[in-house]
Formats: C-alpha cells, sequence, structure tokens
C-alpha cells in the first residue's frame, strides 16, 4: 500500500479521536493502528514519519511516533 494511501488512513483515525482530549486522541489513534493495522502497514507508516511524516496530521503524527517508540 502507498504511503499516500496509509496518510490518508491514518489522518482519517486521528479525525475520528479529535473529539476526545489530544492526549487520548493520540493514544487512541495508536492503540486503533496497533489493534488493526497490517505489521506492514504499520512498518510502511513508520518508515513515513521517520522520512519527515509528510502529509500527517498532528494526532496521527504523535500516535505513529508512539508506535515507532513503543517498537524498539
Amino acid at each position: 500500500m502507498s504511503p499516500d494511501k496509509l496518510v490518508k488512513m491514518a489522518n482519517q483515525i486521528g479525525q475520528f479521536f479529535a473529539a476526545q482530549r489530544h492526549s487520548d486522541a493520540v493514544a487512541e489513534t495508536a492503540d486503533h493502528l496497533e489493534k488493526f493495522w497490517d505489521p506492514r502497514m504499520r512498518e510502511k507508516i513508520i518508515a513515513h514519519v521517520r522520512n519527515g511524516g509528510d502529509g500527517l496530521d498532528k494526532v496521527p503524527l504523535e500516535a505513529v511516533k508512539r508506535l515507532a517508540a513503543a517498537e524498539k
């Protein structure tokens, strides 16, 4: 799956949780990505963030950074 498609999907997930407090939205977005995204999708979005994360909104960007830190 292309990075552009993953960015769009991650942004949609982040928008779903955006009504919550920021820290909760980040946590819920990261949890969703962990539970429902294929490991290959997570690897690609993490690589995208390591290369600048272009196009990602604030909540999904922070959520992916959280996933990346947890995988180390």
